[in-house]
C-alpha cells in the first residue's frame, strides 16, 4: 500500500481567462466517495493534471517517458484541516509545505521566484547552484549541503528535518536508501516537457505545493505575455540564420532534437536550427563527421559551459582543433554562455522569454537595438 503524505491547496486558481486551467462543469464521485467539484489541465504542460474533490486535491504526474501510465499521485490536503475520511492512495501532503529538501537547482529557483525560498532546508550539489541566497544559506548554517543527489547524506537529510524532497526523476531510477526514510519524494518532471512554456507552467504546480497559486499565476501570466510577443517580434525578421548548437562531448555530439525545447525556442527565435527537421523532443547523439557536414557553414553556432575562466576561441581549438573549420568559428560568429557564473539553468525554466530574448538579439539585432545579452556573449579572442 502507497505511502500516504500531505500537502494544501488553498485556492482556486484566479487568472485572466487565457492563463486558466480549463475546468470541467461535470461532479462526480471519487472512487473513495468524495464529490469531485473540478478538473483542471494545463493550457501548455503535458505532464501533471489537478483534480478537486470536497477537502483535498489529487495531483497525478504523468509518466513521460510512458504517457499511459502515471509517474505519481499526491493527495493535498490543508495543513490546517482535518483529514477528510477515505482518501484515495496517493502520497498525502499537507499544505503549504514549510520545510522542503531540493536536489535541483531549476526548483531552488522557482522557490525563491515565490517567494518561499525560506522553505528550503536543504540542497543538493550546491557548487552547481548560481543562486547568492542558496551560498549565502550554506554559510550561514540556514540551509545544509545534503551531498550528491544520486546519493545524499541521510544523516544530514536527517538534520535537515525536511517535509518533503523536491527531486528530478529518470527514468526506471530509484531513490535508494532515503526512500526507506518515509520522507515523501515530489518527483518534478518539469523538464520533460518539450516546450518552453509548457515548462514554464510547472511554477503553477509549485505554487500549489507551497501556498502560492495567485504569485504563480501572475508569473506564469507575465512570461507568456512576453514569450508571445517576442516570438511574434522574431516572425518579422526576412532571413533565417543558420545555426548549430553544443559541442562533441567525449565521442558524441548532442545535438537537440528538432521538437526538443530549445530546437523551439530557435525557431520561436526565427532561426534555422540545422536539426529542425528532426522529430525528437530531446537530444541526439552524432559524430562530429556528421554535424560538421550539416553544420560546417552554419551562420551562427552557440553553446553552453561551466567552467571558472572565460573560454576563447583558443582554448576551444586547443580541446579539439577541428573546430576551427567551422564557419562560425573563421567568421568570429560564436555565442556562449558560461553557466557557472550567470544562472541560466536556474531561470530558463520559469523565464524562457528570456532566453529567446537573448536568441533573437543574437540572430537579428535589428529588431532589439537596445539592451544588452543576458545569458550569452560573443566568444573572445584572447
Amino acid at each position: 500500500m502507497k505511502r500516504v503524505q500531505e500537502i494544501l491547496f488553498r485556492n482556486i486558481w484566479f487568472l485572466l481567462p487565457l492563463f486558466l486551467l480549463t475546468a470541467c462543469g461535470d461532479v462526480h464521485r471519487s472512487s473513495s466517495g468524495a464529490s469531485q467539484v473540478g478538473s483542471f489541465r494545463p493550457n501548455y504542460a503535458r505532464n501533471f493534471r489537478v483534480e478537486s474533490f470536497d477537502g483535498y486535491k489529487v495531483v497525478e504526474m504523468v509518466n513521460p517517458w510512458d504517457t499511459a501510465r502515471l509517474l505519481h499521485r499526491y493527495v493535498l490536503v490543508d495543513r490546517d484541516a482535518e483529514l477528510p475520511d477515505g482518501l484515495p492512495e496517493g502520497e498525502l501532503l499537507r499544505v503549504p509545505l514549510q520545510r522542503v529538501a531540493v536536489y535541483s537547482s531549476v526548483h531552488c529557483g522557482m522557490l525563491e521566484e515565490l517567494d518561499r525560498a525560506d522553505c528550503i532546508a536543504g540542497v543538493c550539489e550546491p557548487e552547481y547552484i548560481a543562486l547568492d541566497f542558496v551560498q549565502d544559506g550554506l554559510k550561514k548554517g540556514t540551509i545544509v549541503n545534503l551531498g550528491i543527489a544520486v546519493s545524499p547524506d541521510l544523516e544530514r537529510v536527517v538534520a535537515a528535518a525536511p517535509e518533503a524532497i523536491l527531486v528530478s526523476p529518470f527514468e526506471n531510477a530509484g531513490y535508494g536508501r532515503i526512500e526507506k526514510m518515509g520522507i515523501p519524494i515530489v518527483e518534478c518532471a518539469d523538464y520533460m516537457e518539450s516546450t518552453p512554456l509548457g515548462r514554464a507552467e510547472w511554477i503553477r504546480l509549485m505554487g500549489l505545493f507551497f501556498g502560492a497559486e495567485n504569485r504563480a499565476d501572475s508569473l506564469f501570466g507575465h512570461t507568456v505575455a512576453v514569450y508571445d510577443s517576442l516570438r511574434n517580434l522574431a516572425v518579422k525578421a526576412p532571413i533565417k540564420p543558420t545555426v548549430i548548437t553544443e559541442r562533441k562531448y567525449g565521442a558524441a555530439w548532442y545535438v537537440p532534437g528538432g521538437n526538443s525545447y530549445i530546437g523551439v525556442l530557435l525557431r520561436d527565435a526565427g532561426a534555422d536550427y540545422l536539426w529542425h527537421d528532426d522529430t525528437q523532443t530531446g537530444s541526439v547523439p552524432l559524430s562530429f563527421e556528421t554535424v560538421f557536414e550539416r553544420g560546417q557553414a552554419a551562420d551562427f553556432w552557440l553553446f553552453k559551459y561551466n567552467a571558472p575562466n572565460e573560454m576563447t576561441y583558443e582554448t576551444l581549438q586547443s580541446e579539439y582543433e577541428p573546430y576551427r573549420r567551422f564557419a562560425a568559428f573563421e567568421k568570429r560568429n560564436i555565442f556562449v554562455c558560461n553557466t557557472g557564473t550567470v544562472p541560466y539553468y536556474e531561470e530558463m525554466p520559469l523565464h524562457p522569454d528570456r532566453i529567446l530574448r537573448d536568441l533573437i538579439r543574437i540572430f537579428h539585432p535589428e529588431l532589439l537595438p537596445e539592451g544588452k545579452l543576458r545569458y550569452y556573449q560573443k566568444l573572445k579572442d584572447e
